[in-house]
């Protein structure tokens, strides 16, 4: 069983149909990617996944449980965590009050203390800067404090939108490597990036979408292969 299920998903943003009809799986302990132009649907997608906006048909099952009726702290509270494009931290917060935020469902103060020394070593440049605002972050600190919060709030799941959003080739290049690296310690990403090529380089299968539908699914190493998607969206003329 798939730990995620999205099955005929419809949403509307007044007069707009900004999905129609999008059906795909993530299965656990993959990182499964969708790549698309801007104004795909990609990230209304990932908004209709964790809670933020409820569609207008379909279904969203996660853990063999539906969500799609539940709001959205309760679906961080069943595992799953969505890291939002332009990473949504507080500025006006120190560092470690906007990690501790990641943990307020949980009461496990021994196990919040551990999972934030593992995210402090996941992300050294992190500890370094926990008592100063968030704000004072460059852009790359700030990616990596939305994705160390997540973290906090242990999930199974974690929907990433944009990561590399902005940021200079060699922190996207360290941000992708400690992706790869929360994957391998058993949480599921389905990960929304612009930059196709690497998202492709990393992620197990992907999903293609165009103008709120989904065209294509495949294995990401045959999707880079694939003459149509590299022309459209890897640059390769």
């Amino acid at each position: 069983m798939a730990l995620l299920e999205v099955r005929d998903l419809d949403v509307h943003y007044g007069g707009i149909h900004a999905l129609k009809g999008v059906s795909f799986s993530v299965e656990q302990g993959q990182i499964v990617t969708l790549i698309g132009a801007n104004g795909a649907g990609k990230t209304t997608t990932l908004r209709a996944i964790s809670g933020l906006i409820k569609p207008t048909r379909g279904s969203i099952t996660f853990s063999g449980q539906p969500i799609t009726a539940l709001p959205a702290h309760a679906i961080v509270a069943r595992g799953l965590t969505h890291v939002p494009e332009g990473r949504g931290i507080f500025a006006n917060l120190t560092v470690l009050e906007n990690l501790m935020l990641g943990a307020y469902l949980r009461d496990d103060p021994g196990a919040v203390a551990k999972d934030l020394e593992r995210a402090l070593e996941l992300f050294p440049r992190i500890r370094e800067r926990l008592h100063q605002n968030a704000g004072t972050l460059s852009g790359g600190e700030q990616q990596m404090l939305a994705i160390a919060r997540a973290l906090q709030s242990r999930p199974k799941l974690l929907l990433l939108d944009e990561p590399s959003l902005g940021l200079a080739p060699q922190m996207v290049q360290l941000i992708f490597k400690i992706v790869q690296s929360i994957v391998a310690e058993g949480t599921t990403i389905l990960l929304v990036e612009q930059n196709a090529h690497m998202a492709l380089g990393i992620a197990a299968s992907a999903h293609v979408l165009e103008v709120g539908a989904l065209v294509t699914s495949g294995s990401a190493a045959e999707l880079a292969r694939d003459d149509k998607i590299r022309k459209a969206y890897l640059g390769v003329h």
